[in-house]
């Protein structure tokens, strides 16, 4: 039996993400930093799972996560990076903490995920799948850290995917438009935006939903002529 390991696993694009590799029958990783939150979605699992307490922004975390899942399932096949976070506000507003916190969870996370899965990848001539943002792509009004974090990933995407190609490990990245989350959903609260003017900006009248992410996500981890693809999930917005 294939694994995954998914960080952000909890909740929005990651959890959808489990489901369909789950239904696919991977044993499945979900890593978070929350156990309360796992333990109110655990229901929503069916097949082999389990949950990791981490925090990707530690280095030794996210060594830890890959050691345990070798131990428990074997090995490793497919690393999804999905843990992040989202930040608005003028650069004037942009404390380094705040900076800090986005850009060590968003890229380094996202890089020492990566390194410490790779030898285990080379085995299984596997892939990893990161998660970025239309932001990372063209720059969104108010969020130049968050943008420049994602547009990190970008480039680092097509940058291992390079590294690993001989081996062969596949390396591709998706990168999501405004998907309807717990956290869009607040966002749109807090900024006093309703959905159905959000939705006006997109080609497709609509904005999307994290299964349909998911989906994405998984087409990337299986198909084995595409590397180095940043694939656009945003209902034509980057078009």
């Amino acid at each position: 039996m294939r694994t995954t390991i998914i960080t952000g696993g909890t909740s929005g694009i990651g959890l959808a993400t489990a489901k369909i590799f789950l239904a696919h029958g991977f044993n499945c990783v979900l890593v978070g930093r929350s156990l309360a939150r796992f333990d109110k979605i655990k229901a929503q699992l069916v097949g082999s799972f389990e949950f990791i307490s981490a925090d990707v922004r530690s280095v030794a975390d996210c060594e830890e996560i890959i050691s345990r899942t070798v131990k428990d399932f074997g090995g490793l096949d497919v690393l999804i990076n999905c843990a992040g976070i989202y930040h608005e506000g003028a650069i004037t507003s942009t404390d380094e903490e705040t900076f800090d916190d986005i850009f060590n969870t968003n890229v380094k996370g996202t890089f020492f995920m990566a390194r410490a899965a790779v030898a285990e990848l080379i085995k299984s001539r596997g892939a990893i799948v990161n998660v970025a943002s239309d932001a990372g792509l063209r720059g969104n009004y108010f969020c130049a850290a968050y943008s420049a974090s994602k547009g990190a990933v970008v480039a680092f995407t097509r940058s291992l995917a390079l590294e690993l190609a001989s081996f062969p490990v596949r390396v591709n990245c998706v990168a999501p438009g405004d998907i309807l989350t717990p956290l869009t959903l607040n966002q749109l609260e807090t900024s006093g935006t309703t959905l159905e003017d959000l939705a006006k900006v997109y080609p497709l009248g609509r904005i999307g939903t994290a299964d349909e992410v998911a989906q994405a996500i998984y087409f990337l981890s299986s198909a084995s002529f595409i590397t180095g693809a940043i694939l656009s999930v945003d209902g034509g917005l980057t078009a």
